[in-house]
Parts: structure tokens; C-alpha cells; sequence
């Protein structure tokens, strides 16, 4: 099984034959490029062109972050399932605005869904019917920019209940905040979002999706969109769900992280252990429909195809739900 590669230091990166190489002055590793999912740099990092055409050639996605470990873009190779009548029923369901509707509200209710699962799941039941009122004005919202205020409002009550979830006194919420993150529950947030973000665009590579055009999302300012969109489903459960792990299980604590200017972020000691715990999240398998154990990196792929089957009008398009 093919697995992500995440380089956190300086250097250069390489390849000789079939291995792609890291090396700088202290160290040298190496990885068989058949094992390799997707490359996510997070360090100072030279490459060439030639590095390039190896990574197109062998389907992986580069993805790299700022400084401030922010996903910043991705090296997307050349698609290799391209349909051009996909990317024209995709563009079809953004113009038309009653299909971009649907699919906009379909992502927020699997988004608002989800929370509702986390919110159960640690008995906060005043807060699941707070936010399951949200899911009456989704229905009748007739614009995009409604329905993003309905996923923002949402997000706002969940938020709140994060100091009853996590029994770390040193981790409280105060209020979401995010360029830069103001304390360490606000930079975890962020550097989990950014790397659901970038394993969705590289599921969405492995299909016959644009990931150009999104929904909820807009697709006129950002290279990529849909990923965004399809993140929106998964966050709760998977990004959420390894911060209240962590943090109650005390396993990122106060010193995994440094203090800048201009917020708060996870050093490289703290990267290595969330990735540690978001990539056993994503390999851990639950029961699928017709399909048996389904990894939820699989789950991410699944959706995809939930979506070119809904745009060829296969099947109408419904959002993963969490079942507990």
C-alpha cells in the first residue's frame, strides 16, 4: 500500500532509478517511488525539473506549506483520467445554479451530520439539537452565500462545545481563529485542516474529477476547490476526532509548540506526532455498505466516485454519514 511522504527539514530531493531520495548535511533516506502515495514539504526544499517529470510519470502529487506549515499548493501532475464530458457536466452543475445549490448543501449537511455524530458520541445533546435546527434553514437556503452562513454559524456552536470534549485543562477554545492561529486548539485546527485539504486533492487525482471546479467552494479564486468541498464532509470525523485523541490522551502537550509574531504553531516534534495520528485515522477501517472494511482514505476515494455518478445522473449524490 502506497504511503505519504513528508519531509519537515531542508535539503534536496531526488531521484536515482525507482528511489526518490532526501538528503541534506546531517542525513540521507530513501523510499522505493512504488510506495509512495503523495510528497508533502514542509522544509526548504531544491528539486529540478527532470524530479518533476519522474513524480508526473509516476501519478504523485507534490503538496507544500509555508513557514507557518500552511498548505501554500500542490505540484499536480498531468491527469492521467482525463474525460472531458466530466469536466463539462462539473462546469454544467457550477453555472446552473439549482445543481450547485444542491451539491453545496449536500456538502454542509454531511459536514453538519458528522458534528452532530461527534456531539453524540460525547453526550452533548443540548449542542446536537442546538445545531440540528441548522438543518431546516439548509433546506430552504437559496443561495450559496446563505448556505455558507448557515456552515459558519454551525461551526460556531460546535466550536464551543470543544471545552467540554477535551478534558486537557492546558487546550481551551475561545473562539476560532485562523491566519494566523491565535492558540494551540486554533493551530492544530488549521494544520489538520490543511492536510485532509491535501489528501482529498490526491484521492481526487485517482479519478476522473477536476479538482478546479467546487461548489460550496469558489472555484473563480483558488487553483484547486472541490477538495475543499469534499473536506468539509471528513473534517469533523477525522481531523476533530485525532485533536480530541490527542489532546486527552495528553500526547501533544504545551511543548510541541512554538510561539511567533504572529501566532501559534505546531514545531516539527508536534507535525510528527498529529501525521503520525491523522495517517493511523485514515487507515483505520470501518464497515461499508456492500464493500466490507473500507479504510477512511479509501472513504475519501469513495466519495469521489459517489459525485462522477451523480454528475453522469447515475445516482443522486448523498454526503458519508458517520454511523456512531
Amino acid at each position: 500500500m502506497r504511503k505519504s511522504l513528508y519531509i519537515f527539514r531542508s535539503g534536496k530531493i531526488y531521484r536515482k532509478e525507482n528511489t526518490i531520495y532526501f538528503e541534506n548535511e546531517k542525513e540521507k533516506k530513501s523510499s522505493p517511488v512504488n510506495a509512495i502515495l503523495d510528497i508533502h514539504i514542509f522544509g526548504e526544499v531544491d528539486l529540478n525539473k527532470r524530479f518533476l517529470e519522474f513524480a508526473t510519470k509516476n501519478k504523485i502529487c507534490i503538496h507544500f506549506y509555508n513557514s507557518s506549515k500552511y498548505y501554500i499548493g500542490s505540484f499536480y501532475p498531468r491527469e492521467f483520467y482525463n474525460s472531458g464530458f466530466i469536466i463539462l457536466e462539473q462546469v454544467k452543475h457550477y453555472l446552473e445554479l439549482e445543481k450547485r445549490l444542491f451539491l453545496a448543501k449536500s456538502f454542509v449537511l454531511g459536514s453538519i451530520l458528522n458534528i452532530m455524530k461527534n456531539l453524540s458520541a460525547y453526550n452533548l445533546k443540548d449542542k446536537e439539537e442546538e445545531i440540528k435546527e441548522f438543518l431546516k434553514s439548509l433546506e430552504n437556503a437559496k443561495s450559496i452565500d446563505e448556505v455558507r452562513a448557515i456552515e459558519g454559524n454551525a461551526k460556531k456552536i460546535y466550536y464551543q462545545t470543544f471545552n467540554n470534549i477535551i478534558k486537557n485543562e492546558d487546550f481551551r477554545m475561545h473562539q476560532r481563529t485562523k491566519r494566523p492561529p491565535e492558540n494551540s486548539i486554533n493551530a492544530l485546527i488549521s494544520f489538520g485542516n490543511s492536510l485532509i485539504y491535501t489528501t482529498t486533492l490526491s484521492q481526487i487525482y485517482r479519478t476522473y474529477l477536476d479538482p478546479r471546479i467546487g461548489y460550496l467552494h469558489e472555484a473563480n479564486y483558488r487553483r484547486f476547490s472541490l477538495n475543499l468541498d469534499i473536506s468539509e464532509i471528513f473534517k469533523p470525523i477525522v481531523v476533530d476526532r485525532v485533536i480530541f485523541s490527542l489532546l486527552n490522551k495528553r500526547q501533544i502537550k504545551s511543548e510541541h509548540f512554538r510561539s511567533e509574531l504572529e501566532g501559534i504553531y505546531l514545531n516539527e516534534e508536534g507535525m510528527k506526532i498529529f501525521i503520525k495520528a491523522f495517517n493511523d485515522k485514515l487507515s483505520t477501517t470501518i464497515r461499508y455498505k456492500n464493500l466490507g472494511n473500507v479504510s477512511y482514505r479509501r472513504l475519501i476515494r469513495i466519495e469521489c466516485y459517489k459525485l462522477y455518478k451523480h454528475f453522469i445522473g447515475e445516482e443522486i449524490y448523498k454526503p458519508f454519514v458517520i454511523k456512531e
